[in-house]
């Protein structure tokens, strides 16, 4: 009886859906948009470079490549960046008409209805925007002053893999080319050689993400947490991967606010995914770490040294593809299609 329940284990985890061959077309979609936009992506971080403030607007995964690409930026640099969802734009940003600002709209399909609201009203006040779309005659494509166009191909699964990489990398080259610095050069070098890097991940981190997910399959909360830049990919783990993808209840913390609630609820059996930048770059997350361990909790960990030697600021990059595995196998060791959900896209809101 035993062996027959591992064989269907095998099997199950095993299956190959929409996810698994998303995950796998990363590379080639970040070679042809980089081949295709590198320029043009230059060309708007000069026309952006001198206005006063830059509003970033998204929601889900496109959101959370905003948040990391403002956290990377402003331990660098003192660009005015402002991140926020496209109902919070339209309802309560206050705006003055013609003045120096710019706007930068992401969104895999280009229709998502709140982000192409945002657009309309920057549009209304006459603002520079900008869309990082993956669908060339979208309607954000079409209506924003200038386009962004990520060359991935179909995405299926909702949540997020080729087209989060990509918008990821464009806000990279965006903002990193607007800082003229020793340390931006070496970042802009560093991201460049991503593609090879998140092509390697997908060949070597399967198995030991599908491990973590093995162990971890019965757990129903994880809290995920992230300092300064990882903020952002432990926000997209939370909303779109674990809720979205393995349908798990989860919920993303910043490692620095970890001593103000979460402190409180940690204890053995409590589980908490920690996103690392390295050991000498994130020390608010180390101390909640060692803190986890004396109380025995289930502590999760995914950080930069154990899968790159790159710059602490390109840490999403290199820990995309281990938590993209890790969410696929704990969906499928839980019969649940990653790729699936039960009421995006179905139920009016």
């Amino acid at each position: 009886m035993e062996s027959c329940f591992q064989t269907l284990n095998w099997e199950i985890s095993s299956m190959k859906y929409a996810m698994y061959q998303e995950i796998k077309d990363q590379p080639i979609s970040l070679r042809r948009t980089i081949e295709s936009e590198k320029r043009h992506m230059e060309y708007i971080s000069k026309e952006f470079l001198n206005l006063d403030k830059i509003f970033l607007i998204g929601c889900g995964s496109s959101i959370s490549t905003c948040y990391t690409i403002r956290d990377a930026i402003k331990s660098l640099s003192d660009i005015n960046i402002d991140v926020q969802t496209g109902f919070d734009f339209t309802d309560h940003q206050y705006l003055v008409k013609d003045s120096n600002m710019g706007v930068i709209l992401t969104s895999q399909s280009g229709e998502t209805s709140d982000t192409l609201s945002a657009l309309r009203k920057a549009k209304e006040y006459n603002l520079k925007t900008v869309a990082i779309t993956n669908v060339s005659d979208s309607s954000m494509a079409k209506e924003a002053d200038d386009a962004i166009i990520t060359l991935c191909g179909e995405e299926v699964a909702i949540l997020g893999t080729k087209t989060y990489v990509t918008q990821l990398f464009a806000l990279y080259v965006i903002f990193f080319n607007m800082i003229k610095t020793k340390e931006s050069e070496e970042i802009l070098t560093q991201l460049y050689t991503v593609p090879d890097l998140i092509e390697e991940a997908i060949e070597t981190t399967e198995e030991k993400s599908k491990e973590i997910a093995r162990i971890n399959k019965d757990v129903d909360l994880f809290y995920c947490m992230g300092s300064g830049l990882n903020f952002g990919l432990a926000y997209k783990l939370a909303m779109t991967m674990f809720m979205e993808g393995a349908l798990k209840h989860a919920c993303p913390v910043y490692s620095g606010e970890f001593r103000h609630g979460l402190i409180e609820r940690v204890e053995k059996g409590v589980t908490v995914v920690f996103l690392k930048a390295g050991n000498n770059f994130d020390d608010v997350t180390n101390r909640a770490i060692k803190f986890c361990e004396d109380l025995e909790v289930n502590s999760i960990l995914f950080n930069l040294n154990d899968y790159a030697d790159i710059h602490p600021l390109l840490t999403p990059f290199a820990l995309i593809v281990p938590l993209e595995w890790f969410i696929y196998h704990l969906s499928i060791y839980n019969n649940e299609d990653p790729g699936s959900t039960r009421h995006i896209g179905k139920i009016r809101y």
